[in-house]
């Protein structure tokens, strides 16, 4: 499909990404997955490479351009090339975490962390989901008590991508009863007394992608560690939150063109009756089914990434586009193992793993019916 998104420096920049991927991280990929977590040597080289903080003034080592066209590339050719799990690192700093630093760090905070947050030498994680707590960001209890200079910090959180790897954790802490207006955004640095990691937790897929627990007993996070003011963390999330459901967006479209793309060709070469599979008339209508179903995931979503570019994506528009994509996705790679047959079940398949790792995206970020709700409460209902 003919896309009109991109620009020439666009297209220059895909052809690093490429290179980047090809050499420091496919050749690995495999490895990682069996040991649950990369290699930080890979995250600074993708700052070196000029991957990282994109957005971030040249004047801190970062790119200074704010166009999110950029972070879409990095979603988009990791997804294709089948090392998204490696490189989800990556996207969540970019695509999640910085916006977070460029929006509301003070002279101080980017004079102490824009460089290494764009060399790689400061990887970042958000801390928002709890034990008991996921998509209800009202009902967070970590707490953080202020004391003068510094507050004390006391709970944990769990499903933290990059949360063993991570140098700087923004953590959701709650600093007044008040469910909206008691959320306050901190940052936790590695080493800080009381600040401990759990398990590397276990999952079905993503298996590059460290994801762990955190724990806060007693941690002193000095006062010039929030992010913002006391009290916005919610308006804060809540602001942020279109930008990450739209890179899950970008990422489910990349993942189910490589998806169908797999099946296609399986389909072209693997005979059943004495002819191709894909020659059976129910073969054929279901991949038809498929492909105009990604290629209208294709278009809405490029949509999306210029109105973003331009400063008009809605909270509304981004639970759309997150909610559809990654369903869309799920079917795609259903369909894909069932195409495969006993082969697609085999985890040597790349369909077995991208049907594995698909199952997250529709979770994340906020479940699909938490993306609903939100749909459903603009129009009224």
């Amino acid at each position: 499909m003919t896309r009109a998104i991109f620009e020439s420096d666009h297209d220059l920049f895909r052809e690093t990404v490429e290179r980047f991927v090809e050499k420091e991280v496919r050749p690995f990929h495999d490895l990682w997955s069996r040991r649950g977590i990369v290699d930080k040597s890979m995250f600074r080289a993708a700052g070196a490479q000029g991957l990282l903080g994109m957005a971030i003034p040249e004047e801190y080592g970062g790119g200074g351009v704010s166009d999110f066209r950029y972070n879409a590339i990095i979603d988009e050719v990791t997804t294709a090339a089948g090392v998204s799990a490696s490189a989800l690192c990556i996207t969540l700093h970019n695509d999640v975490c910085l916006p977070y630093f460029l929006a509301y760090a003070d002279g101080s905070q980017r004079e102490r962390w824009f460089g290494g947050l764009a060399s790689g030498d400061l990887m970042t994680a958000i801390a928002m989901t709890e034990p008991g707590t996921g998509s209800d960001l009202a009902a967070i209890t970590t707490s953080a008590v202020r004391h003068g200079d510094h507050y004390v910090v006391n709970g944990s959180k769990t499903f933290i991508t990059n949360g063993i790897n991570s140098d700087l954790v923004i953590v959701v802490a709650r600093t007044d009863p008040d469910p909206h207006a008691g959320l306050t955004l901190l940052v936790v640095e590695e080493g800080m007394d009381g600040f401990t990691r759990g398990r590397n937790l276990a999952k079905m897929g993503m298996h590059a992608q460290d994801t762990a627990e955190l724990f806060f007993s007693d941690v002193v996070v000095p006062v010039e560690n929030r992010l913002g003011a006391e009290g916005m963390g919610f308006a804060q999330l809540i602001g942020n939150l279109p930008q990450e459901r739209l890179s899950i967006a970008v990422g489910a479209v990349a993942a189910a063109e490589a998806a169908l793309d797999l099946t296609v060709e399986y389909a072209r070469e693997r005979t059943a009756f004495g002819r191709p599979i894909g020659k059976f008339q129910h073969s054929r209508f279901l991949l038809a089914e498929l492909k105009t179903e990604v290629d209208i995931g294709r278009v809405f979503v490029d949509q999306l990434i210029l109105e973003h570019v331009e400063g008009r994506l809605t909270i509304e528009r981004a639970a759309e586009a997150k909610w559809w994509t990654t369903e869309m996705l799920r079917r795609v790679v259903d369909a894909g193992v069932q195409m495969h047959g006993g082969y697609g079940y085999m985890t040597e398949y790349p369909i077995a793993q991208a049907f594995l790792d698909a199952r997250l995206q529709t979770i994340y970020g906020g479940t699909t019916e938490i993306m609903k709700e939100i749909i459903g409460r603009s129009l009224g209902l």
